[in-house]
């Protein structure tokens, strides 16, 4: 895998070649002066109980992890709080429709997500939330298959991808 700024190879903003490394995070352009920075993308993850205090969880349908168990969440939009893009996510992936102000952050992990043959560097963001509503969700989007499972029936080495493995342990072991 590649650092995403292996790929740059001229300043975006003149053309130049004399985009070079300026540290770990960043290339600049001798030429006119810019100064691009690689920070990590946003990105969100659910925990979202039903009335039972069943977890859900999706199965991937796409690569990375394409077949083990996610928790619905993506990447945050330009102009969304990280709130507003959760909300948007678990709608895009479930069909859920969950209230903003009833997302409540809990913590956040680093992660490395490979897309496209590079390694996105992103803020994992993971929020719990309640639903009472008795319609099952229905797979969409990035997501193969929706569950409700019992948090004692969780299973962290089902979960495909890194960061989401850490943040299920770290709230099982809060939880249950």
């Amino acid at each position: 895998m590649n650092h995403p700024l292996d790929i740059f190879h001229y300043c975006p903003k003149c053309g130049s070649e004399l985009f070079k490394e300026h540290n770990f995070k960043s290339k600049h352009c001798s030429k006119c002066g810019f100064t691009y920075y690689q920070n990590p993308s946003s990105a969100t993850a659910a925990f979202i109980l039903n009335e039972k205090n069943e977890l859900l969880v999706v199965r991937r349908g796409k690569e990375p992890a394409k077949g083990t168990l996610d928790l619905p969440g993506g990447f945050v939009d330009n102009e969304e709080s990280g709130e507003q893009g959760m909300v948007r996510e678990i709608k895009e992936e479930t069909g859920l429709t969950i209230d903003a102000d009833n997302v409540k952050y809990l913590f956040s992990i680093p992660n490395i997500y490979p897309y496209s043959d590079m390694e996105i560097h992103t803020l994992d963001m993971f929020f719990i939330c309640h639903t009472y509503e008795s319609v099952m969700p229905q797979a969409d989007d990035d997501a193969a298959e929706c569950l409700w499972l019992s948090l004692h029936d969780v299973d962290v080495r089902h979960f495909g991808l890194l960061s989401i493995r850490q943040a299920v342990q770290r709230f099982l072991q809060d939880n249950c």
